[in-house]
């Protein structure tokens, strides 16, 4: 095993990651947001799991464990309980303050790809195209990466 992507240290290619990411996310936010709502998975996580996919480079399903700890009590103190007030304003707001908030949550998301980030620099993994990323994530909630073709 290998110190995972030194290049990542490089802000250029960070930017494309979460770029990438991002893209993804708006091709299908239904599919993650379902996986993320419906089994407690975490959006960020998935979206960096197909992108090394897509790279054909592996993590391990402890590698996992650890970015998914790194972000657990943000998740679980700060943007969790805001989506969550977020959604239940949306009855009670104009579209226009329900956007502000949606762009106060994007903010956080942001901070959690910062955090999976930091994380990810201290993450071995290998080159090894076989192997699936999202396989790996999805084991921790006990599911297999069929699922995320039920939700297309």
């Amino acid at each position: 095993m290998e110190r995972f992507m030194t290049a990542f240290d490089h802000p250029a290619l960070d930017q494309q990651l979460w770029q990438h990411c991002e893209q993804a996310y708006l091709a299908n936010p239904n599919r993650y947001i379902s996986l993320q709502d419906n089994y407690h998975t975490n959006v960020n996580l998935i979206l960096l799991a197909e992108y090394l996919d897509a790279q054909g480079y592996f993590i391990a399903k402890a590698s996992w464990q650890s970015l998914a700890k790194a972000i657990a009590r943000w998740e679980e103190f700060v943007l969790i309980p805001y989506r969550t007030l977020r959604r239940k304003a949306k009855a009670h707001t104009s579209e226009d303050e329900y956007q502000k908030m949606l762009e106060v949550e994007l903010i956080m998301e942001r901070k959690s790809q910062q955090i999976i980030r930091a994380q990810l620099v201290r993450t071995e993994g290998e080159s090894n195209p076989q192997q699936s990323n999202i396989a790996a994530y999805l084991s921790l909630f006990g599911l297999d990466e069929t699922i995320i073709s039920t939700l297309n």
